[in-house]
C-alpha cells in the first residue's frame, strides 16, 4: 500500500503536469513541438486622411499561418522604424483567424507624426542616407492570455538613384 506522501507526491506531479498541459493551449501552442511563428508581411499600404501636420496611411498586413491549427486575434499594434528611428505606429481593433495554412490580410491605419517626417526629411537632405532605406516593422496580434503574438518583418526599400552632381 502506497504511503500517504507519496500518493500526495503523486497528485502534486499531475496537477502540475495539467497546469503545464492547459498553459500551453492558452498561449496559443507556442510551445509546442513543430510550433512555426505567423509570417506577417507588408501587402499595401494607402493615404488616407490627415490631420494638421501629421500623415496618415492604411497599412496591409498579409499574415500567413504555417501550422496546423488556427492562430484567433483580437486587435493588431504596429509600430515602424525607418533607418533606425521610429516612423510611424498605429493600432487596430478589428478581430479575426488566420486559418490553419492559411492567411489573411488585416488593415491598420498608422500615423507619421510631422517630426518623424521631417527627421527622416533632413537626415535624406544632409546625405546620411547610404542608397537603400532600411525598415523594421513590429507588432501584435493581441489575444490570449499572454498577449497574443508577437511579429517582425525587415528589409530595405531602394531608392531611386538621383545620380551624382558635376562639381
Amino acid at each position: 500500500m502506497p504511503s500517504f506522501r507519496a500518493l500526495n507526491s503523486a497528485r502534486l506531479f499531475l496537477v502540475a503536469a495539467l497546469c503545464v498541459s492547459v498553459l500551453s493551449v492558452l498561449s496559443g501552442c507556442s510551445s509546442l513541438p513543430g510550433h512555426e511563428d505567423i509570417r506577417v508581411s507588408v501587402a499595401g499600404i494607402e493615404p488616407i486622411e490627415s490631420q494638421g501636420l501629421e500623415l496618415r496611411f492604411n497599412v496591409k498586413l498579409r499574415l500567413q499561418n504555417p501550422n496546423d491549427y488556427a492562430a484567433n486575434f483580437d486587435g493588431v499594434s504596429l509600430d515602424l522604424e525607418v533607418n533606425g528611428q521610429p516612423f510611424a505606429s498605429g493600432v487596430s481593433d478589428q478581430s479575426g483567424a488566420v486559418p490553419r495554412f492559411g492567411e489573411t490580410l488585416v488593415s491598420v491605419p498608422v500615423t507619421i507624426p510631422g517630426f518623424s517626417a521631417a527627421r527622416q526629411a533632413i537626415a535624406f537632405a544632409n546625405g546620411t542616407w547610404t542608397g537603400d532605406l532600411p525598415y523594421e516593422l513590429h507588432g501584435r496580434l493581441a489575444g490570449g492570455v499572454f498577449g497574443g503574438i508577437r511579429f517582425t518583418d525587415h528589409g530595405v526599400l531602394p531608392l531611386p538613384g538621383f545620380g551624382t552632381f558635376a562639381q
